[in-house]
């Protein structure tokens, strides 16, 4: 199988190498290119065995899976660089949320999904979303969740629920480890404890919390509610955060969903030609 990428920048590196280091693909079944090509050839020489196309066309080309991972804005360039090259047999991955399926299957005449990794894939753990077009039949479906099996749990969702359920799976590290930097600041303004010690604390914590919520059979609600004792100091802390956080969330989730909405907008305009204000 031979398996193209198309944009080798934070994301498409990620899978790259998360997809090597787990066994999942060998080096040379790997095509990438980039539009900057000193940063693919620097990704090869970390990955020997990686072969360097020289254009996008070059990349799509006998691909069987093909990975676009670049902004959302650049798509459409790639999609008219790579038209003259793809078939109906080959499947486009794009994991580009504000990139519709609807939009590729207009354009070209392969199988089109899509997906939404997470950087916890870099250590294989974590979601990886899977959303599918209408070409796709069960066998390319079974197939690319094979392979994302390696590097985290494939999860399919509605393209409806994107948004949010990126929020949740892509989104949600950098926004919990905000959290836990702000908590270990705190601890060290107030009690003087070393920040390679109250990190470590708290890393240490959210691992294990993580494995509670997945394999202990924890939910939310219910580990709360299993750490903290009545008038104990775990519920006045919580009592705390219920007081100051609450609204916190449904803005940070309204806020995603507009910026989302926007870039559908923007990316509509470029494929099409429309309007926007």
């Amino acid at each position: 199988m031979r398996v193209g990428f198309i944009g080798t920048g934070s994301m498409g590196s990620i899978l790259i190498e998360a997809f090597i280091r787990s066994g999942a693909l060998n080096p040379e079944q790997v095509v990438a290119t980039n539009r900057t090509l000193s940063k693919v050839e620097q990704l090869a020489e970390h990955v020997p065995g990686l072969r360097v196309a020289l254009s996008n066309k070059e990349a799509a080309t006998d691909a069987d899976l093909l990975f676009v991972c670049v902004k959302p804005l650049e798509f459409k360039t790639v999609i008219d660089d790579i038209r003259p090259a793809v078939t109906s047999e080959q499947l486009l991955i794009s994991i580009t949320s504000p990139v519709l399926i609807r939009q590729l299957e207009e354009q070209l005449p392969c199988k089109i999904a899509k997906i939404i990794p997470s950087i916890t894939n870099y250590v294989l753990s974590g979601a990886a979303l899977c959303i599918y077009g209408n070409r796709t039949m069960p066998e390319d479906e079974v197939l690319l969740e094979n392979l994302l099996s390696h590097i985290g749990t494939p999860i399919r969702v509605s393209e409806q629920y994107t948004r949010i359920s990126s929020d949740l799976s892509s989104c949600g590290p950098a926004f919990l480890a905000y959290f836990i930097e702000k908590f270990v600041e705190a601890a060290v303004h107030a009690t003087g404890i070393s920040v390679q010690e109250a990190t470590l604390l708290a890393s240490e914590m959210t691992l294990g919390t993580g494995k509670l919520l997945t394999t202990g059979g924890f939910t939310p609600a219910a580990l709360q509610k299993r750490v903290a004792v009545p008038g104990g100091i775990t519920a006045e802390g919580l009592r705390i955060m219920e007081k100051e956080l609450g609204g916190v969330f449904c803005d940070l989730v309204r806020t995603t969903h507009a910026k989302y909405d926007e870039d559908v907008e923007k990316v509509e305009a470029r494929f099409f030609g429309t309007q926007v204000d």
